[in-house]
């Protein structure tokens, strides 16, 4: 493997691979893992060090396959636990690590578990690996406390027995089909330990764990109090019931110790990446990544920031500052499967970055100039990165599908309110051939827009001045130059050497920081035209310079002269 250091998740630049949209291997429509293995040269030569894998295990799809029914076994439309061995095989060999999805907060309804659950008595063993209790009021009629579930609705779901005489409700706080596991019961804890090793045999570096802030829940299940729920379950309260509690981090104390033990193997030691939704309170990230915890976890702080200059570098500082404490590297994002493409965040108004798809106008030319600077900006910035499929395409959200195509579970829970995140899970564009865009041989499992073969693979691999050059450019140069290809272990604060990032004066709208003693990245956030050094050497900039000036929405990295 092309990066064999011990500490390689520290610096990694990881590929997130949405398995259903990313490529179509079987002409079915839908993605798979043979998709995945016709690309593994792309994705070599893209740049990047690993790659992330969605939830490709059997499901009914009830969420995009994050309602697991069967964690050891591959969903046949993706294809066969042999095929996905030889997919990780053949990621090595590309000098390509493979991260998976967990799925620990539920699992599907069609789970052996929680079929085996509606089987037994209220009080069996098998009821008691979820959430099931009585409900309030006449006959139980009411559901047994006030959760909401982040998809619209109840948060609970009431059984009927054969002759449909209602009984007992169960907890889901996402789909219906997905009840919530009970993470007091050590079963549970066992059944995931035994996951996690069956798929590290198999040679797989690390997961990502989904809504790793959500497994702990409050034992006697209390009221929260408080009628509006987050869209993305942030907790912005102390001692939330179910959202950011401390019984998470004894279960991942348990978990590091399961991946430490594979440090004597090829691959080395195993990694996880948390999804966990703090909010804005960084320093509760930090505990997630402490040295007995978790290795990273996605910054969604920085991810929510406007195209404006103070509040990212409110963002960088503080998840540096908080991180340092821990000796955890910092993990950038800028967009992913469950929100808006960064591109059409970035050609809205700061204040309507986190506003609904299509509720908004949207300048696509602007956001995707901003998307480009973007893009130096947290390539230059210390510690991980990961790019979600097609960003290197500069593709936007695709705000306007058609109602009857939509599949997302928020749609219907929401009312038809929010018309969830298939916008941003269109199939890739690879060429502008076929009905597919080279997708596939079928049409997609949803459509694409005819715009976007301009924006194909193929299209842009032969224009120097496209996304995709600048990414695979700016890939390169991350990995050939020192001051951003490594991270001192025990990074320091913020405003330090020891940080690997020092912030130099500027224009309030603009960020200006130095990686080391010779690498300088600029960012422009305002409208005005900014001044380079004059004896700096340009390495790489987002657009062109004109007259060696920095114009509005343009990052640029520059040498500095010795």
């Amino acid at each position: 493997m092309s990066n064999s250091s011990p500490n390689w998740w520290r610096t990694a630049v990881i590929y997130q691979i949405y398995i259903r949209s990313f490529a179509d291997g079987n002409g079915d429509g839908i993605g798979d893992i043979a998709g995945i293995r016709s690309r593994l040269p792309y994705l070599a030569e893209l740049g990047v060090d690993a790659i992330w894998i969605t939830p490709w295990y059997v499901s009914p799809m009830a969420d995009g396959g994050y309602d697991v029914a069967d964690f050891r076994a591959i969903a046949p439309e993706f294809g066969t636990l042999a095929e996905g061995e030889a997919m990780i095989a053949e990621a090595h060999e590309l000098g390509l690590r493979v991260i998976l999805d967990i799925v620990p907060n539920h699992t599907s309804d069609q789970h052996a578990w929680f079929k085996e659950a509606l089987a037994a008595d209220p009080d069996s063993p098998e009821r008691a690996r979820y959430w099931f209790r009585p409900g309030h009021g006449p006959d139980g009629a009411f559901p047994p406390n006030d959760w909401r579930s982040v998809f619209g609705g109840p948060a609970w779901n009431r059984l009927l027995d054969e002759e449909g005489v209602p009984e007992d409700w169960y907890l889901h706080l996402f789909a219906p089909e997905q009840p919530d596991l009970n993470w007091s019961n050590p079963e549970v804890r066992r059944e995931f330990e035994d996951i996690l090793r069956f798929w590290f045999d198999r040679g797989v570096d690390g997961f990502r764990i989904d809504v790793a802030h959500g497994m702990d829940k409050h034992p006697a299940l209390p009221d929260i109090g408080w009628d509006e729920e987050e869209l993305l379950a942030e907790p912005e309260h102390d001692d939330h019931p179910h959202w950011d509690r401390d019984g998470v981090h004894d279960i991942y104390r348990a978990w590091r110790s399961v991946a430490e033990s594979y440090a004597g193997t090829p691959e080395g030691a195993r990694v996880f990446v948390a999804e966990a939704w703090v909010g804005t309170r960084a320093n509760r990230l930090a505990r997630y990544l402490r040295p007995d915890e978790l290795h990273t976890a996605f910054n969604f702080d920085f991810l929510k920031r406007g195209w404006d200059a103070a509040q990212m570098r409110a963002s960088i500082d503080h998840t540096l500052s908080s991180l340092s404490e821990v000796g955890a590297p910092p993990t950038w994002v800028l967009s992913n499967h469950d929100v808006i493409r960064h591109v059409t965040r970035y050609g809205r108004d700061a204040d309507d970055i986190a506003k609904s798809a299509g509720t908004v106008p949207v300048d696509l030319e602007v956001g995707r100039a901003r998307a480009r600077a973007a893009t130096l900006l947290m390539l230059s910035l210390p510690g991980g990165a990961y790019v979600y499929q097609g960003e290197e395409l500069g593709l936007a959200e695709v705000e306007d599908l058609p109602v009857e195509s939509l599949q997302d579970p928020i749609w219907e829970r929401s009312g038809h309110k929010h018309r969830g995140r298939d916008g941003c899970r269109v199939p890739l564009p690879w060429s502008g051939e076929g009905p597919a865009l080279g997708f596939g041989d079928a049409r997609p499992w949803l459509p694409q827009p005819a715009e976007w073969k301009q924006l194909s693979v193929q299209a842009q691999s032969g224009d120097p001045d496209s996304v995709l050059s600048l990414y695979r450019e700016a890939l390169s140069m991350r990995r050939s130059l020192a001051e951003l290809s490594g991270l001192p272990e025990g990074a320091g604060s913020s405003g330090s050497d020891e940080a690997g990032l020092v912030w130099r004066d500027s224009a309030a709208d603009v960020l200006a920081f130095d990686r080391g003693s010779s690498f300088r990245c600029v960012v422009n956030l305002g409208r005005d035209q900014v001044e380079l050094p004059a004896d700096a050497e340009v390495l790489l900039a987002s657009a062109p310079l004109p007259d060696g000036k920095l114009p509005a929405d343009t990052s640029v990295w520059l040498r500095l002269s010795s």
